[in-house]
């Protein structure tokens, strides 16, 4: 079955608009033509311009009178002129708190075509978090190992197997992460999004997050010296209505199944509060939030909670998208937390790391993010200062995974 995008101009049969929308579609006497524009419409104050229409002056709204492209075709091309710094390589060594390099980590051969990238982005360690554990994690370690030339620049997270969670459980969990410490595993993590979301207890109910029954993990690691690696639910627009005022609606249908409805799913607050209640829980163990927890377009939310938990820190993988294009706040914000806040990609993708460089290291202005269904608008460069970017590239994540090889880091 062939289906319809919806295009700027109009509206895709079965999507709901954000309400309802009224309009007084003849000018009113004495206004002549809706404010002299052909076709005009009027509207009311508050209201909004009808579907197909958009405001061109106060209360006054006009349609095209051409063909309207899909949001997948529009693709205008900027016409400003400005300086550009475009920085392939990291400025210092970094290390990627939140790798995904998977079959990358297969053989010695694989490394090898690995380090070739790491090391034309100056990328240092590649910390996998893969929430790999057991056998699995022996066999990457061991590959590692036989490396001659990475086998200082890889180091694996542990995982946690949430299944079955009830008596008898923490005693085996804590005793295969112990296991795992052994293999090799520096941290634990990356610890997944099911976790809230679809993970159930053998009686079906939803594991929350903060379920005193996972409390021994935790303590665990406390006691282990490891980092916890968490993430927690998705950015927030997955979890709200699918409506034309959803700036994620792209995304969302192009990815069906990154959406959350409330009526299967827990909220996104919901799961937040469940998150920072295991933060505050357990104070002597340090926390990670993945994607700095999907506050980055709130960064008051972000810095409350840095203020409230001195155990937690965040990553800025996947993420780049909110940091950008709040150039000001973000500088302030990676100032103000430069202790509190690690380098991560997330996807290992070599061509997408200089998007992130040059919005840490420049000032440049309104330059493209690099996955246009993540976010259709500009970035710009938040220009950090050198004492910064070494804690957000590198010392913040030494700091945290004291097992990690420090050579090839500046003193």
């Amino acid at each position: 079955m062939r289906r319809t995008l919806f295009t700027i101009a109009g509206v895709s049969a079965g999507l709901l608009l954000a309400g309802p929308l009224t309009a007084q579609t003849q000018p009113p006497a004495g206004r002549g033509n809706a404010g002299g524009f052909r076709g005009g419409i009027t509207i009311k104050d508050g209201e909004q311009c009808p579907p197909g229409t958009t405001e061109v002056r106060p209360r006054n709204c006009l349609g095209p009178e051409m063909p309207v492209p899909s949001i997948l075709d529009y693709r205008p091309k900027s016409t400003l002129v400005a300086p550009t710094h475009m920085v392939p390589k990291a400025k210092f060594p970094v290390i990627d708190f939140h790798g995904h390099p998977q079959q990358l980590l297969a053989s010695t051969e694989s490394l090898a075509r690995m380090q070739a990238s790491l090391d034309s982005l100056n990328v240092r360690t590649m910390i996998a978090a893969d929430n790999v554990s057991g056998e699995r994690l022996k066999r990457v370690m061991d590959t590692v190992r036989a490396s001659a030339s990475m086998k200082d620049r890889v180091r694996v997270l542990a995982g946690i197997n949430f299944n079955g969670v009830g008596p008898g459980w923490a005693e085996k969990a804590i005793a295969q992460l112990e296991a795992d410490v052994a293999a090799g595993a520096v941290g634990v993590g990356e610890i997944p999004k099911s976790l809230g979301l679809t993970v159930r207890k053998p009686d079906g109910s939803r594991l929350k997050i903060d379920d005193p029954a996972l409390d021994p993990i935790w303590d665990a690691c406390a006691r282990l010296n490891l980092t916890v690696f968490i993430h927690t639910a998705d950015p927030q627009e997955f979890f709200k209505p699918l409506d034309y005022t959803n700036e994620r609606w792209l995304e969302q249908a192009l990815f069906p199944e990154r959406r959350y409805p409330q009526d299967k799913f827990p909220s996104f607050e919901t799961l937040a509060t469940e998150r920072n209640n295991l933060f505050k829980r357990h104070p002597k163990t340090k926390f990670v939030t993945a994607h700095l927890g999907w506050h980055a377009s709130e960064l008051g939310v972000l810095g409350k909670l840095f203020d409230e938990n001195p155990n937690v820190y965040g990553e800025v993988g996947a993420v780049l998208y909110d940091i950008g294009r709040q150039p000001r706040a973000a500088h302030d914000f990676f100032v103000k937390y430069q202790d509190r806040i690690l380098f991560g990609k997330d996807s290992f993708q070599p061509e997408e790391y200089p998007y992130y460089w040059r919005v840490f290291e420049t000032k440049d202005d309104y330059f493209d993010y690099y996955r246009g269904y993540h976010a259709f608008w500009k970035l710009y460069g938040i220009d950090l200062p050198d004492a910064v970017l070494k804690k957000v590239y590198y010392q913040n994540a030494l700091n945290l995974l004291p097992k990690v090889p420090t050579a090839g880091f500046p003193k």
